[in-house]
């Protein structure tokens, strides 16, 4: 049984990974800027929001009409 958790131990040591501290400020700081730019957009007149939108899809040669 003490072989058996050995085994065990080493197995959970070697899958644990320890993340770099700047993927973590990296994806924080993308799910920040996301609600950001949601809060922003859910407050904006829709007017502004089309434009933005159909701005958007000329800029990258999307057909919207």
């Amino acid at each position: 049984m003490n072989t058996l958790q050995q085994t065990f131990n080493q197995m959970i040591q070697t899958h644990l990974a320890t993340v770099p501290w700047s993927r973590v400020a990296g994806v924080s700081a993308a799910i920040l800027m996301g609600m950001i730019i949601l809060y922003t957009v859910g407050f904006a007149s829709s007017d502004v929001i089309h434009s933005a939108a159909h701005d958007l899809r000329h800029g990258l040669s999307f057909p919207c009409h």
